[in-house]
C-alpha cells in the first residue's frame, strides 16, 4: 500500500488566492479551508491538500506559504503576516521519501513552542501535530535519506504567532512546560547522530534455533548456572567445636542451623577420639590407668 499521501488533521485554514491562480493574480485575497491530506515527494516541499469551503472542491499541492491560520478574533478575514515569511523560513527540508506518517505528539501537544527561524530569529507559537518519513518499499532500492540517522529530519507542524504555519525540524525547536521545563534552559551543544543500534548480532547471545523453551536461557546463561550447581555439591568448610554457637556458617543447605548442628556433632566425635588416643598412649608409658 502506497503511503504517498496521509490524512491530517482538520486544520482551519485561510488559503492566498493567488496561490489558486499560479501565482498570476488573486494576491491580498483570501478564502477559508480545511486541511485533508499531506504528500510527500522526494525533492520536494510538503504538499497540502485543502477543502475550500466557498467553493466546495478540493485543490491539491498547496505549499505551507500558501496559508495563513484561522484566527476568531477575526473571522472574516485574516489579519496580513508580520513578518511574512517565504517558504524557504517556514519548512527547512523538501520530503525525504515518498513514505509518510502523521502523529500528534501527546507530551507536547500543549507546549509552547519557539521556533530559530533561518533569518527572523526566534518566533513563538503552537504546535499542531509532526510528519515524518521512511522508505516504504523494501523491494525497491532507497535511493533516499529517510532512515540515515545524520540525515534523516521532523517536520513539526507549528502554527506561528505571526499567523502563518511552519514544518521545523527538532534541532529548530524547543518548548516548555510549566510543570516539567527548568526556569534556567541551558543550550544545547548536541553531536549529530551517526549511529545505527541494533540488539540481535552480539556474538555473546548466540542462537536459540535449537530450543524450543518459553523460558530459554543464553548460552552464558546456561554456563553460570552450571558453575553454580557445582559449587554447591562442594565440601562444606569445617567450623571448630568451640566456635559452634559463635560463628553462623551460611551454607548451600537449605537449613542453616541443621548444617551447624551436622558440623559440631563431627568436630566433636574427631575431638573425642583424639582424647582416646591420647589417653592410651600416656597410660602405656606411665603404666597408669589415665583418670578423666
Amino acid at each position: 500500500m502506497t503511503t504517498l499521501v496521509a490524512n491530517v488533521p482538520p486544520v482551519k485554514v485561510w488559503v492566498r488566492k493567488e496561490y489558486l491562480y499560479d501565482l498570476q493574480k488573486g494576491h491580498g485575497e483570501y478564502t477559508p479551508g480545511y486541511w485533508v491530506t499531506c504528500k510527500s515527494l522526494t525533492g520536494r516541499a510538503l504538499y497540502f491538500e485543502t477543502y475550500l469551503t466557498e467553493f466546495g472542491c478540493m485543490f491539491d499541492k498547496l505549499p505551507l506559504s500558501a496559508f495563513l491560520s484561522w484566527d476568531s478574533d477575526n473571522p472574516d478575514k485574516p489579519v496580513p503576516p508580520t513578518p511574512d515569511l517565504p517558504l524557504t523560513d517556514l519548512q527547512y527540508w523538501n520530503g525525504f521519501d515518498h513514505g509518510l506518517t502523521v502523529i500528534e505528539k501527546n507530551l507536547i501537544f500543549n507546549m509552547r513552542f519557539e521556533v530559530l527561524t533561518r533569518e527572523r530569529g526566534v518566533l513563538e507559537g503552537t504546535y499542531l501535530f509532526t510528519i515524518d518519513n521512511y522508505h516504504p518499499h523494501r523491494n525497491e532500492p532507497d535511493f533516499y535519506f529517510s532512515e540515515v540517522p545524520d540525515e534523516h529530519k521532523s517536520h513539526n507542524i507549528i502554527a506561528l504567532d505571526n499567523g502563518q504555519i511552519g514544518a521545523y525540524p527538532n534541532n529548530r525547536c524547543r518548548m516548555v512546560d510549566p510543570s516539567l521545563t527548568y526556569h534556567n534552559l541551558k543550550t544545547p551543544d548536541f553531536k549529530v547522530s551517526t549511529r545505527y543500534f541494533e540488539v540481535e548480532t552480539v556474538p555473546k547471545w548466540g542462537r536459540l534455533g535449537e530450543t524450543d523453551e518459553y523460558f530459554w536461557k543464553t548460552p552464558n546463561e546456561s554456563t553460570e548456572e552450571t558453575k553454580k550447581n557445582s559449587s554447591d555439591s562442594k565440601d562444606i568448610p569445617k567450623v571448630y567445636p568451640e566456635d559452634a554457637f559463635s560463628t553462623v556458617y551460611r551454607g548451600k543447605c537449605g537449613d542453616d542451623m541443621a548444617c551447624l548442628l551436622g558440623l559440631w556433632k563431627e568436630q566433636t566425635s574427631t575431638k573425642r577420639l583424639a582424647e582416646q588416643t591420647f589417653e592410651e598412649k600416656t597410660r602405656k608409658e606411665i603404666g597408669t590407668k589415665f583418670d578423666r
